[in-house]
């Protein structure tokens, strides 16, 4: 059992028979009294994301999660297909699951799979992801001046702000974690 307090992003504990990941996470201590923790939670199993408050001292049940290396092969619809790298097994996502990071895989991508009892239940994206521009308005000559942006999309359906430098068919390296333009590879 954790405290709730113990909660930060990323955690991932059980209650009530489901497991939930904690996306986001606030502290609040008004006056008199015991402290409430405010908390954005995900379940792992079906994508759904709630709010959920808790009392200073509450307890949740932790878990002990399981973590292998999976190469991103294809989707299917609202499947996603991934190979662990070790054993060749094929273990599938819905793209429930996944959330936003659905956004950043590319053929060949090597992520964190996340699994609970030999059941696949998220990925971990690196921190950075190149993709290549499919789609990219030109720069207006005498806007750099303001070091103006420009909206692109990438391979994968992503809108990036970029500077305006960036063409179609350069490769840039996009954040992860945010979706914010990094550099041009």
């Amino acid at each position: 059992m954790i405290d709730v307090n113990e909660l930060r992003s990323g955690v991932t504990f059980e209650l009530d028979d489901n497991l939930f990941k904690v996306i986001e996470y606030s502290h609040h201590k008004i006056g008199r009294g015991k402290a409430s923790i405010r908390t954005k939670i995900r379940n792992m199993r079906n994508g759904v994301i709630t709010d959920k408050t808790f009392t200073s001292g509450d307890k949740v049940q932790d878990v002990h999660l399981d973590y292998r290396e999976v190469q991103y092969l294809y989707n299917d619809g609202d499947l996603y297909y991934f190979m662990d790298t070790e054993t060749y097994e094929q273990p599938i996502l819905n793209a429930s699951m996944l959330g936003d990071a659905i956004q950043y895989l590319k053929e060949g991508l090597v992520v964190k799979l996340t699994s609970y009892e030999n059941d696949p239940l998220d990925i971990d994206l690196p921190t950075a992801v190149e993709l290549t521009v499919v789609e990219a308005q030109a720069g207006v000559k005498g806007d750099t001046a303001t070091g103006a942006n420009k909206l692109v999309t990438v391979e994968t359906g992503l809108k990036v702000q970029v500077p305006l430098f960036i063409n179609q068919g350069d490769t840039i390296r996009v954040d992860s974690r945010n979706g914010a333009y990094l550099t041009r590879v």
